[in-house]
């Protein structure tokens, strides 16, 4: 057991007993490791990322890293936004659930541990592929050294900067997340190189 891990599942008030139930039946599989990842219990595969355990307000979850990959015969997986390409949710309101889905949730896991074992991966979008919003075109129009700087990064920068500028909802937002970012694209870097 890992420490990090066994300290989140004693120190959560809400989802104890679900987290419990959830870490019992994963850990059945005899090929999986459990590691602290992103601040949660992650199950791993030979170091490979494959189920973590988290919860919310209204739900707790096991979210599948290669979920796009499942065959999903239950029709219980749920993709988080429609922003996620990889990854999907399964998730629990109560441990009735959990113990209901208790040997659909083995096959899940066995078979994301199988898709790990196999190399497959999900064919995520190309930066070319994701929109880009008026008010960045604009920029770019306007602009040309910022066009050349953004053009320049990597695909997977430009993929980044793209999904957080889509993901406002008004214009105002979009501007002034360009604007926030916009030395950082002229220096060559991406949001998380701050």
């Amino acid at each position: 057991m890992n420490r990090q891990a066994e300290q989140f599942f004693e120190k959560a008030k809400k989802w104890k007993e679900e987290y419990f139930l959830l870490r019992e039946i994963i850990l059945k599989n005899q090929s999986l490791e459990e590691d602290f990842k992103w601040m949660h219990p992650c199950y791993v595969y030979k170091g490979r990322n494959v189920v973590l355990i988290h919860g919310f307000k209204n739900y707790c979850a096991l979210l599948f890293h290669k979920g796009a990959l499942l065959k999903d015969p239950q029709n219980i997986l749920i993709q988080q936004t429609e922003n996620v390409q990889a990854a999907r949710q399964m998730r629990f309101t109560n441990v009735e659930q959990i113990l209901e889905l208790k040997a659909v949730i083995k096959n899940y896991v066995k078979e994301a541990v199988e898709i790990e074992k196999s190399g497959k991966k999900v064919e995520l979008k190309k930066a070319s592929e994701y929109s880009v919003p008026e008010e960045l075109r604009k920029a770019l129009i306007e602009d040309e050294a910022f066009k050349n700087a953004f053009y320049s990064l990597t695909p997977g920068r430009q993929k980044g900067y793209l999904f957080y500028f889509n993901q406002a909802k008004q214009s105002t937002t979009r501007i002034s997340r360009i604007e926030k970012y916009y030395e950082a694209i002229l220096a060559g870097r991406g949001m998380d190189d701050q």
